[in-house]
């Protein structure tokens, strides 16, 4: 159940909220609708609900706010937009990424891809999916944690018949298991057909909360559909008799050759065409809309009543290949487990039971204009996939295993350490043939005119991506550029970008060190005497870059930003670090690791002593220096706003 209270959103300017003080309840076990035109306040009340965007009121789901309840996926399913997820990775591996981060198995990602139809697609990349499978996508996102409660905006928007069809049973299905479901849309008649209970809201106030039956009666008004290759002139001489007999009929011209007329019937209609000799190709009575102004999109194939057709002598005959009469749109009768009631209503599988006027092929849904009817069964709906287990500890691993496939799931950091490593070969076959360049930065690939070596701008970049990407495409967020920020996450980026980082810096060493013995023999690429400070020094700086992009892309939520902090460290933090260590009063670190072993008495193992000799001296150097000092300053700017966030 969710029991919304009060929602109101904060007023910009002069001009008034988007939601005011709204209240409703969506219980479970059905489907409730959110009407409302486009504008009316739908997305930002859900929004509100969701705790995305600051306001006012509180949402209760299943007596819970969602910020007190320890898995919100598991509670909660969202689709909000469009899936946000990186064009160039699979629908298989974006699911199984959302798996390892929700703690569900691997094996769940397969499960939806076969429920909601994508199995065939799941090796395809986001990027390439239509609007219709990527609205199947985001369903498949929304039920991978086995939620209770369905919250989705526009989940049929520009879906077509058969797609809505689709979607609005597997909604079905969902309510019918006991689970909640809550649905916006801007057309009316979408509403009364798919729904149990209907919200109406109207510049972000709350006009109508009403059961199917009663909106479908109350707020839908009826019209004669109407489908002519001469649609202008018909509506001309429509609206023309209703002025001279004085009678309210509206003729509002849709898209195509399409009419709807308020106020009149199908009789009238079609004798008004027979007298003007004017071609119909449908006529038929349906429920229509709120009426013309309502500010909703009428739907491109309407559905008749009663009748279907005009008479033989009212116009011309249709096309043999004309349209098959379809059931009346009646609102969803609420789910009631284990009875079976009689009449069109049922949800018996009886062929006697069927709505009239439904063709069979429709009532098998596998006519290719079929309708919904109200003779669904259990069995006829969607079929769900089964129900799972979700530790309710968190675990450690979870964002690592989340992190891992995040960073192997896309070809981004193959092909940039592929560039790191081409890119570091020339540069040394380069310094090599200029000369005068020392055996470390030869290894290195670094010239003394660039700030950083390109291995270590490669991990910055790296790094930055790692937070980078999850801004720009926000998989674990519900709606776009609201990134969680944990620090279970943050501890994963900084342990897979140190490993990559690492595994990078060894590659471009004996990638160069291999072409340099291939070029110019073994005097170019022998190992220098002091390796080990070398080895830390070089490790220090690549490790260093790396987590200056991540912690940097996570304050700035910027790529761009993380990879201008790794750049800014050699050419901005570095002197000013160096200014400040030749200064007179300032002490060096020289004897830092014989002071401190004289300082806690102990006799280091196994040569730890070089180890400790080694990291002072790389925190000593001026690179080392202000990587520590900008590390230190990120660090503490993004505890910053994590706190920042959570206290709001």
């Amino acid at each position: 159940m969710i029991q919304a209270f009060g929602l109101t959103s904060n007023a910009r300017k002069e001009h008034p909220p988007a939601v005011d003080d709204v209240s409703f309840e969506v219980r479970a076990g059905r489907v409730t609708a959110l009407l409302g035109a486009p504008g009316a306040g739908k997305t930002t009340a859900l929004r509100l609900m969701l705790e995305l965007q600051q306001g006012r009121g509180i949402t209760y789901f299943r007596g819970r706010p969602l910020h007190r309840i320890a898995h919100p996926s598991r509670e909660v399913g969202v689709l909000l937009g469009d899936v946000p997820g990186h064009p160039a990775r699979s629908v298989r591996g974006h699911l199984r990424m959302l798996c390892a981060a929700a703690g569900v198995p691997a094996r769940r990602a397969d499960e939806v891809l076969e429920v909601v139809g994508l199995v065939s697609l799941r090796d395809e990349r986001l990027g390439s999916l239509a609007r219709g499978m990527d609205r199947r996508l985001g369903l498949a996102c929304a039920l991978l944690s086995d939620p209770h409660t369905l919250v989705l905006d526009e989940p049929a928007d520009a879906l077509s018949a058969r797609e809505s069809r689709w979607l609005y049973g597997m909604l079905r299905a969902h309510a019918a298991q006991g689970g909640t479901v809550l649905f916006t849309t801007a057309e009316p008649k979408e509403a009364a057909r798919s729904a149990d209970r209907v919200v109406t809201l109207e510049q972000g106030r709350l006009v109508a909360d009403q059961e199917a039956g009663d909106f479908a009666r109350t707020r839908l008004r009826p019209r004669v559909a109407v489908r002519s290759p001469h649609a202008a002139r018909l509506a001309a001489f429509l609206t023309k008799e209703a002025r001279t007999a004085h009678c309210s009929v509206e003729v509002v011209r849709e898209d195509g050759n399409r009419l709807s007329v308020y106020g009149s019937t199908c009789a009238d209609v079609g004798e008004t065409a027979f007298r003007h000799d004017i071609l119909v190709h449908q006529l038929a009575d349906e429920i229509g809309d709120m009426g013309p102004g309502a500010g909703t999109t009428l739907r491109s194939e309407p559905e008749p009543i009663d009748e279907p057709r005009v008479p033989d002598t009212a116009a011309p005959a249709e096309p043999p290949d004309a349209e098959e009469p379809t059931p009346a749109i009646e609102p969803h009768p609420p789910y009631e487990p284990h009875t079976a009631a009689a009449g069109p209503r049922t949800t018996s599988p009886a062929p006697s039971r069927l709505v009239p006027l439904v063709d069979p092929e429709e009532a098998a849904g596998t006519h290719p204009r079929a309708r919904p009817s109200r003779a669904l069964t259990l069995d006829a709906l969607s079929p769900l996939p089964p129900p799972i287990s979700v530790r309710s500890a968190p675990s450690p691993l979870r964002p690592l295993r989340y992190e891992l496939r995040r960073a192997v799931g896309v070809g981004t950091g193959f092909l940039t350490g592929a560039a790191v490593l081409v890119v570091s070969a020339l540069t040394a076959l380069l310094l090599a043939r200029i000369g005068h360049t020392p055996q470390p930065r030869l290894l290195a690939a670094w010239p003394r005119e660039l700030p950083l070596p390109p291995a270590a701008l490669g991990a910055g970049l790296l790094g930055a991506f790692a937070f980078g990407d999850e801004f720009r495409h926000p998989a674990l967020a519900a709606d776009r550029g609201t990134v969680p920020r944990r620090m279970g996450l943050l501890v994963a980026k900084l342990l897979v970008s140190a490993a990559t980082a690492l595994l990078l810096a060894f590659l471009t060493v004996g990638c160069d060190a291999e072409v340099l013995y291939l070029v110019y023999g073994r005097e170019l690429a022998q190992v220098p005497a002091d390796w080990l400070s070398m080895s830390a020094s070089w490790t220090g700086l690549v490790v260093g870059c790396a987590w200056a992009g991540v912690l940097a892309a996570g304050i700035f939520r910027s790529t761009t930003a993380g990879l201008a902090a790794v750049v800014a460290v050699p050419i901005l933090v570095v002197p000013l670090v160096h200014k400040a260590l030749e200064g007179p009063a300032v002490p060096t670190a020289e004897g830092l690791p014989m002071r401190l072993r004289k300082v806690f008495l102990l006799q280091w193992p196994f040569g730890g002593e070089r180890y400790l000799s080694a990291a002072a001296r790389v925190i000593a150097q001026p690179v080392g220096g202000a990587l520590t000092l900008s590390l230190t300053a990120l660090l503490c700017a993004y505890l910053l706003t994590t706190l920042r966030s959570r206290v709001r």
